[in-house]
């Protein structure tokens, strides 16, 4: 017996559906293989009961007594062997039939009804005393334009009725090996789906125990292996994901520690007293700007976290982009003139207009231009481009620096993902600036190529405002 499961719900539905088919099938065969002998046997006797009254018509002058007298004349002309032949009145009475034996009673079945309208009619039944089926064919005889006889031929249906049965039973027989193959077939077909899922789930269990070192093995057809693929692929993610975890991890201790050992040591050195006050202001401004770059860090880490949780919350007003623009060139000044880099900002001159936060909007400008200044060499520049459009604005952000290899350029938005550790961070500030842009309804697209510069492009749509304006404009 198949056990509960998948397995057995497979072979049940297939075996339902087949055997639903099939009682349909055979039903619909046996009722017209019935219908086809039946109606066999009607056309047999209503060609021999029409082909009886046209050759009764030509006895229409003959008087009413040389009618009845030619009565057992047309039972020898007329008589069908295994079939009895009856000559009744319109009254129901039979008059003579070929068997000879009298019969006193009236009769009254639905054929004799249809003879009497002028029909051939027919009507299946039992025949009285021998209980047997049989089938009767009834036919006028008009004399004169006036029915007053009727034809009827009697057929027993019994042997007809016993060739049915047998092909009935074969006809189940077949039926009942056809099921059985299906049976088998399904079983086969069970086994070839839920082995593969036997195979996949042991191999996720193992994975939800933390083995993520197993893979799902084998070749399977369709959806499985799509299943396979996937699981597969979910448990590489998972490592990879693992892996950028602890590199994070690591990372992130180290940069805690360099600031917290800065401070810490500044602090006891302070505490210790002997100072005179140029290196107390020294130390003082070492452990201020320790404390800020600790503060950075953090920040990062939970705007991160309120980014993933969608915790984010936005104050939406009615932003001058260009103006924002030139606040972050003012805020990234000091670090570019120590490395004598040239910020400008050209395009538009006129104000732009978005609607977003502006607090938010100025760390996504922050985090790209600060960015292009980390990694570009000293007498570089840094250019940013604002252009706008119909319905959005561009904000192109160049640099010259060293650029991003193909490799690495797929996955620099990634979070944790950090092209040279050793450079410092958490590798969260693009993955935030992705997200950002994102929740004011923009897009952000990363081109560079290795040794020549890297173009950070952030497109955001325009105020409604500002967008009238410039089909205004247009017009």
């Amino acid at each position: 017996m198949i056990k509960k499961g998948i397995g057995r719900l497979i072979v049940l539905h297939y075996f339902f559906v087949i055997f639903l088919a099939l009682l349909l099938v055979e039903v619909i065969f046996i009722f017209a293989i019935r219908a086809y002998y039946y109606d066999s046997i009607f056309n047999h006797l209503s060609n021999h009961a029409a082909l009886t009254s046209s050759y009764f018509q030509k006895f229409v002058n003959l008087d009413s007594e040389e009618e009845y007298t030619y009565l057992p004349e047309m039972l020898k002309l007329f008589s069908l062997d295994n079939t009895e032949l009856q000559i009744i009145d319109k009254d129901g009475k039979v008059l003579i039939n070929s068997t000879g034996f009298e019969n006193d009673r009236t009769i009254q079945t639905s054929d004799i009804t249809q003879a009497l309208a002028g029909n051939v009619g027919r009507w299946i039944g039992r025949q009285p005393g021998t209980g047997e089926q049989v089938m009767a064919v009834s036919s006028p005889l008009q004399i004169r334009g006036e029915k007053l006889y009727i034809i009827r031929y009697i057929t027993s249906l019994e042997t007809l009725n016993e060739k049915l049965l047998n092909i009935t039973f074969l006809a189940v027989g077949i039926g009942a090996a056809v099921l059985a193959v299906v049976l088998m077939f399904s079983i086969g077909l069970a086994n070839s789906i839920v082995k593969p899922i036997k195979n996949i789930t042991a191999v996720s269990a193992q994975m939800a125990q933390g083995n993520l070192d197993v893979r799902v093995k084998g070749e399977y057809r369709h959806e499985l292996q799509e299943l396979a693929s996937t699981l597969n692929f979910m448990a590489d993610q998972i490592v990879h994901s693992n892996q950028i975890k602890d590199d994070f991890i690591s990372s992130i201790s180290h940069e805690l520690r360099t600031p917290l050992t800065g401070i810490k040591g500044w602090s006891e050195t302070l505490s210790s007293g002997s100072f005179d006050p140029e290196e107390t202001k020294m130390g003082m401004q070492i452990i201020t700007k320790e404390a800020d770059r600790l503060i950075g860090l953090v920040e990062e880490i939970l705007d991160f976290s309120k980014l993933q949780q969608n915790e984010m919350k936005l104050v939406i007003s009615r932003v001058n982009l260009r103006e924002l623009l030139q606040e972050t060139i003012l805020n990234v000044w000091t670090k570019a003139e120590q490395k004598h880099i040239k910020v400008k900002l050209t395009g538009e001159e006129e104000p732009v207009w978005i609607n977003a936060d502006p607090n938010r909007m100025k760390q996504v400008f922050l985090n790209i231009v600060d960015n292009a200044i980390k990694f570009s060499h000293e007498n570089c520049w840094v250019n940013l481009n604002l252009k706008k459009y119909d319905h959005v604005v561009e904000v192109a952000v160049q640099d010259t620096g060293i650029g991003i290899s193909e490799e690495h350029l797929m996955r620099v938005k990634d979070r944790f993902f950090q092209v040279n550790p050793l450079n410092g961070g958490t590798g969260l500030g693009l993955a935030i600036t992705q997200q950002l842009v994102e929740l004011h309804g923009g897009h952000m697209d990363i081109e560079s190529q290795l040794g020549v510069g890297t173009t950070v492009t952030v497109i955001l749509p325009l105020s409604k405002d500002d967008v009238t304006e410039t089909n205004q404009d247009k017009i």
